[in-house]
């Protein structure tokens, strides 16, 4: 007999238990719905974002600028405070085919393991190649918060899905580390690039120095413009600083004694010397050359973003240049603008030569 003499109906208990599994069910399943619509919307639940990609199936490129432009400048920042500190471990990782020192800093360690993990998180499934080793012990989460910056959202208002496994992403952690030890700040420069099979569609390029970012995406948008003009009879033409006596030997012989030679230091310096760039520090030129061995990670964001506003850039013999496959192309390269490209590779045969 139950309390105070109350006695409890088999068929009220079973009632109530019945009530009790409805209002559960009901809750329970108002909570997962709220969980699948975030995912569906691209939100976040509790616990932390959403993974893009996280299946292998799409990744949004639109994304993918938002977090390299992120991830840039977060590299940036461990550029310049290493910088800024004095303290630079520098050491070599050998010598390069032209026989000078492959320096390597604490500034591009940091700053690689900030633009690694950062990408690596956000898409856990697109194939990342840096120039630095990643060191697995030394992982470092750091996740996207998942907002796109208003100048992305103004330039390209809609999402552009495509195949994770069709994504190569090509990071520089620090570009012109030479320059870098010399203290010759403004020629360096970190840089992110996304490639869809094999073709350059996004890239970026910071300046951890005066703090300007560079960015473009093909058939989308871009927050830098091409210059009004450039001069194709007697171009200035920028080259790296270990190449321009060999260069101006046959700039001199093409195009006459007005052309200049620019030397500098840092692929992605001498791309945004092409363009029209709010950055007093920044040389201007009407070419970019290179004519020796070159890595894809120095060359590829520039690529992209020359290419997002109707430039080129190819092998000195004219050919594109494919971002999958070795880390490095052989034939050095030719950047221009608003220029007849193809006319230009014709005037320079010898350039390919005099690198080899």
């Amino acid at each position: 007999m139950a309390p105070m003499g109350i006695r409890l109906s088999p068929l009220g208990v079973a009632v109530f238990f019945l009530l009790g599994l409805g209002v559960l069910y009901h809750l329970y399943s108002g909570f997962l719905a709220g969980r699948f619509s975030l995912f569906g919307l691209g939100g976040e639940a509790a616990g932390g974002p959403a993974e893009s990609g996280a299946d292998g199936g799409a990744v949004d490129l639109r994304e993918m600028l938002a977090v390299a432009v992120l991830a840039a400048e977060r590299g940036g920042d461990e550029v310049r405070r290493v910088r800024e500190s004095n303290v630079l471990h520098e050491k070599s990782k050998g010598k390069t085919r032209e026989g000078a020192e492959d320096k390597m800093t604490s500034g591009d360690v940091l700053s690689n393991r900030k633009m690694f993990y950062l990408l690596k998180t956000a898409f856990p499934n697109v194939q990342i190649n840096t120039e630095e080793h990643v060191d697995a012990s030394d992982k470092e989460v750091i996740v996207w918060n998942r907002k796109i910056p208003e100048d992305i959202l103004k330039e390209i208002s809609a999402p552009k899905e495509v195949p994770a496994e069709s994504v190569t992403v090509w990071i520089d952690p620090l570009d012109a580390t030479q320059e870098y030890t010399e203290d010759l700040r403004k020629y360096v420069t970190t840089m992110v690039c996304v490639a869809v099979n094999g073709k350059p569609v996004l890239g970026v390029i910071h300046k951890p120095f005066s703090e300007y970012t560079a960015w473009a995406m093909v058939d989308s948008g871009s927050n830098v413009k091409a210059r009004s003009s450039y001069n194709e009879k007697t171009p200035k033409i920028i080259v790296s600083r270990s190449h321009a006596g060999m260069v101006k030997q046959v700039a001199l012989q093409t195009f006459g004694n007005q052309t200049s030679i620019i030397p500098a230091g840092g692929a992605g310096y001498k791309v945004l010397a092409l363009l029209d760039v709010p950055d007093t520090s920044q040389e201007k030129a009407d070419l970019y050359i290179h004519v020796t061995y070159i890595k894809k990670w120095d060359i590829c964001a520039g690529n992209a973003i020359l290419k997002a506003l109707g430039g080129h850039m190819t092998t000195l013999s004219g050919d594109e240049i494919s971002y999958t496959g070795s880390d490095g192309i052989e034939g050095g390269l030719l950047a221009s603008i608003k220029m007849n490209h193809q006319a230009l590779v014709r005037k320079l045969p010898d350039l390919e030569k005099s690198g080899h």
